[in-house]
């Protein structure tokens, strides 16, 4: 017998911090094999931290991990047993992607794990039968239920029949009946698996007590583990929540008092709120059906339902945050308005989510919001200081709210939402993932506001003990309210020995979705020996499509990527062919003759009818043309003097004067050209008739003449530098912002803990940011042929395949930038700034990159913008063939190897 027989995982002196914080502990501990085993404790312990390292998701700092026989900080260790783990993130279908149907999230996760299309399709259907997804197949994730998320990221978790399954907290955010059918899901594969261990994390302590073994963690330590029987008998407990108390340290038990909640003064019946027929749409969707309910002042009323049932959007209505599609809510008797700053004064609004400002310290964000609430500088100084002492943050006053404790950070949330004093408060989910003394805690203060101030309070909970504690409760489920009343009136409507027991009585009632079938068909086929050998290979062309596939058909369903990324170049192509001109025409001038003889009117002849020379109304005095200049309706203007043909003929070199406006230096040098152009004719021309010679004060006339572009024409420049720079920029950004993605939603996960690797992860996400590029590329081409009119000289291969290498090596700066950042307005930012800075300047848009300085040429040398710039021109406008332009494939090979390579290495396959 092995020492996986008996243990699943084993843990030694197991240390793990982020940055400052302490995550782990010393942590050493053996968990037992074949078993169900829970991690209990609040959030911020280290349960998620512990569960990654023991996943291989998380890069072990400290110490060791042993799970499956295999050691989790060997990289050659850890892809043996990736196969035989499952990891489930916390979080609402954190490991899903929304824009997929239930199939082509389950068919993704198949192909990670080398599975056939027959393998495949065998377990999507007895998963999903067993779980009642079955009917939704063609349902995207993102359209199902909180349940029905978790119980699909169960199924894709499991399609690889692993041997040690671990979930972390997943049935946080979702309603009892769905928590009470994912249990039983467990249980039934469980059966048919025994062999198969379980890990789980909870802040549930009720659900705890179905798990085989606890380990109850408290501020990143072990307190206790053992069976939840064994725990209760240590702490002499009747509940798990009870004994979590009890294991605490000394210190923290202290803080500790029973929460009783004193009788409400029934004679008070004054409305506070009152909501009827309140609905609001979004498009198509109702999230709030025709909602009705009163709640009397100082009253503690619950609001119980799953995460996307209507309970925070309803919130909101109630704030004048979000105004109602239809129906109305009345405060205090008065219409509830978004623009009556005075209504909304009354109420005090305590979000989901830590919605204060992170980097102002405690003391500082009171101050902020009493500021922002008007009240006077006496009135800021007390009303602050009465909530740092009743609230206990005095001691904290002067940290910033990140270095707190979740616990703490929630008494100040709650001091800053009634800082004004409101009558009305709105709490949203105050106590997720708090830990239970904090809880108990938060609802003294909850408790002495409601009975001792008279404060009417409005808050959602997923926990049914804080429920138990409310006045009445309403029980929502699909935008509508199913139930109102007393909990225990509640519970002995339905019957139920529990007040959770009685709501999932009423979701059954009211929901489409039943218990699902109890799964006639064996869960736990396993992967036949072609798909365990491809399983482990070093590269896996199905584990690549994995990534192509599934990133095509989400760029495919989100029409701003794909306006930004179609309509984009050609707007751009557009604006910057017809708006970027190096072309001098149309120069305005006017003329002053004060001779108006034969040879001045020849002279001037030689600007007329010109496509350069615009000739505007003759200028008859000093200070006319001083005022048509200044005001820019003229370019320059030529002034003759009198005596100017008498001079000329006699020989006496006759001046005149050129006034140029210099307002724009490029413009004046370029008219200034074409002004000497044109006198040299005149002159040359005029002496050649009268006399056979040129004139003396030029020996010969220099016509300047270009070898390329002969017509002298800006787009001919500017198009096939602009497709060299779209290409660019476009691909690079939406490349970045795909991969990117991945880390923002979280299902990056997916990535770590798979048998996926750097390749075929990369490969697979850039394909398709290759396959758009080149098509760009395309549209382009055709703009620059049918509507700018630029000819087609050289070489078309040399052309098409350069901007293929061209594409692959702009997506593959993408992949290289978002290796590195986290964010997608980071790798927006990073690759728009770095690739239009180094394009514009050291590509040979503007300038050839032959005239650039020493360190200006040489970055312009090593950047892949500079090669296509010359494929691109050379093939329009030089008539370059493939042999000519070879040398810059060549470059652009290296380029796409080269940042391929480096994102490569600095993407890493485990979170620190």
């Amino acid at each position: 017998m092995t020492d996986a027989d008996t243990h699943i995982v084993r843990l030694k002196n197991l240390s793990h911090q982020y940055g400052s914080t302490k995550a782990l502990s010393n942590i050493s501990l053996d968990i037992p094999s074949g078993c169900l085993v829970g991690l209990i404790g609040p959030d911020g312990v280290g349960k998620s931290t512990l569960l990654g390292l023991i996943s291989g998701v998380r890069k072990i700092q400290q110490g060791s991990v042993v799970t499956l026989d295999a050691d989790m900080a060997s990289r050659r260790q850890r892809r043996k047993v990736v196969d035989r783990i499952a990891y489930m993130p916390q979080g609402l279908g954190k490991n899903l992607y929304p824009t997929l149907s239930v199939q082509e999230n389950l068919n993704f996760f198949g192909r990670l794990f080398n599975q056939s299309k027959r393998n495949r399709q065998q377990k999507i259907r007895e998963l999903t039968s067993a779980t009642g997804l079955l009917p939704f197949l063609k349902r995207p994730a993102g359209k199902l239920s909180g349940g029905m998320k978790q119980k699909l990221g169960l199924c894709c978790a499991l399609i690889h029949d692993p041997d040690l399954l671990i979930l972390d907290e997943p049935t946080t955010g979702i309603d009892p009946l769905s928590r009470k059918q994912f249990w039983e899901l467990i249980d039934r594969l469980r059966e048919r698996r025994p062999e198969m261990s379980v890990l789980v994390s909870t802040a549930y302590m009720d659900e705890a007590e179905r798990f085989d073994w606890l380990v109850a963690m408290d501020a990143g330590a072990i307190t206790a583990t053992g069976t939840s029987v064994e725990l209760l008998q240590r702490t002499q407990s009747e509940t798990l929540e009870e004994a979590f108390i009890g294991l605490l340290p000394e210190q923290k038990r202290a803080q500790y008092r029973a929460v009783e909640v004193p009788p409400r003064d029934q004679s008070q019946q004054e409305v506070a709120i009152h909501a009827e027929n309140l609905t609001m749409r979004f498009g198509d969707f109702t999230a709030v059906d025709h909602v009705s309910f009163e709640i009397a002042k100082g009253e503690i009323f619950g609001f119980l339902g799953s995460n996307g049932c209507g309970k925070t959007t309803t919130m909101k209505m109630l704030t004048g945050l979000l105004p109602a599609s239809e129906g109305h809510a009345e405060l205090f008797g008065q219409p509830l308005n978004a623009r009556d700053m005075a209504i909304r004064k009354r109420i005090g609004y305590m979000s989901q989510s830590f919605s204060l400002y992170h980097e102002l310290s405690v003391l500082k964000n009171l101050n902020l919001h009493a500021d922002l609430f008007n009240l006077s500088r006496s009135e800021k100084e007390i009303r602050v200081k009465e909530l740092l002492d009743r609230f206990n943050l005095e001691p904290v006053k002067d940290q910033l709210p990140d270095s707190l404790p979740l616990g703490v950070r929630q008494r100040l949330q709650l001091a800053v939402a009634i800082l004004h004093k409101p009558e009305v408060l709105i709490l949203d989910e105050p106590t997720s993932g708090v830990d239970p003394i904090a809880r108990d805690q938060f609802w003294q203060l909850l408790i002495d506001l409601s009975r001792n101030e008279g404060v009417t309070i409005f808050i959602s909970t997923h926990f049914m003990n804080e429920a138990q504690r409310c006045d009445r409760v309403s029980l929502m489920h699909a935008g509508k309210v199913l139930a109102v009343g007393e909990p225990e009136d509640l519970r002995k409507e339905q019957g139920a020995e529990t007040l959770e027991e009685a709501f999932v009585s009423v979701l059954q009632d009211a929901s489409e979705v039943q218990n699902p079938p109890n799964g006639e068909e064996p869960l736990g086929v396993e992967l036949n020996g072609a798909d365990k050998k491809l399983l482990r290979g070093f590269f896996s062309l199905r584990r690549m499509l994995a990534y192509t596939l599934r990133e095509s058909k989400e760029l495919m369903r989100d029409p701003i990527r794909l306006a930004f990324a179609f309509i984009g170049p050609v707007i751009l192509m557009i604006t910057f062919g017809y708006g970027i001109s190096f072309d001098v025409e149309d120069l305005t001038f006017a003329v002053f003759d004060q001779d108006q003889s034969l040879e001045s009117r020849t002279y001037l002849e030689n600007f007329r009818g010109s496509r350069y020379f615009e000739e505007q109304a003759p200028i008859t005095n000093s200070e006319m043309l001083e005022r048509r200049l200044k005001s820019g309706e003229l370019k320059f203007v030529i002034e003759v003097p009198s005596e100017f043909g008498r001079d000329l003929l006699a020989g006496r070199k006759p001046e005149l004067a050129i006034w140029i406006d210099g307002a724009m230096p490029f413009r004046a040098e370029t008219a200034r050209g074409y002004i000497q152009g044109v006198t040299s004719h005149y002159l040359e021309d005029m002496s050649l008739r009268r006399f056979g010679l040129p004139p003396d004060l030029a020996a010969y006339e220099l016509e300047t003449r270009f070898r390329y572009n002969q017509s002298f024409k800006s787009t001919y420049a500017i198009v096939p530098g602009t497709i060299m720079l779209l290409c660019i920029i476009i691909p690079a950004m939406l490349t970045a912002v795909g991969v990117v993605r991945e880390k923002e939603m979280g299902s990056i996960t997916n990535f770590y803990a798979t048998p996926v690797n750097k390749l075929e992860f990369l490969l697979g996400k850039q394909i398709p940011y290759v396959a758009l590029a080149f098509m760009n590329f395309f549209i382009l081409l055709v703009l620059a042929l049918l509507v700018f009119e630029v000819p087609m000289k050289g070489s078309w291969l040399a052309l098409i395949s350069g901007a293929f290498l061209y594409v692959c090596t702009t997506t593959g700066f993408g992949i290289f930038v978002s290796s590195f950042v986290r964010s997608q307005i980071a790798a927006i930012f990073a690759t728009a700034i770095i690739s239009v800075v180094l394009t514009m300047n050291f590509s040979g848009f503007m300038t050839p990159v032959s005239t650039l300085g020493g360190t200006a040429q040489l970055m312009g040398k090593f950047f892949p913008a500079p090669y296509f710039q010359q494929i691109s021109v050379g093939g329009f406008t030089k008539a370059l063939q493939f042999e000519d332009l070879m040398s810059n494939h060549l470059a652009l090979i290296a380029f796409a190897i080269g940042l391929f390579g480096l994102a490569a290495l600095l993407l890493k396959k485990q979170e620190k």
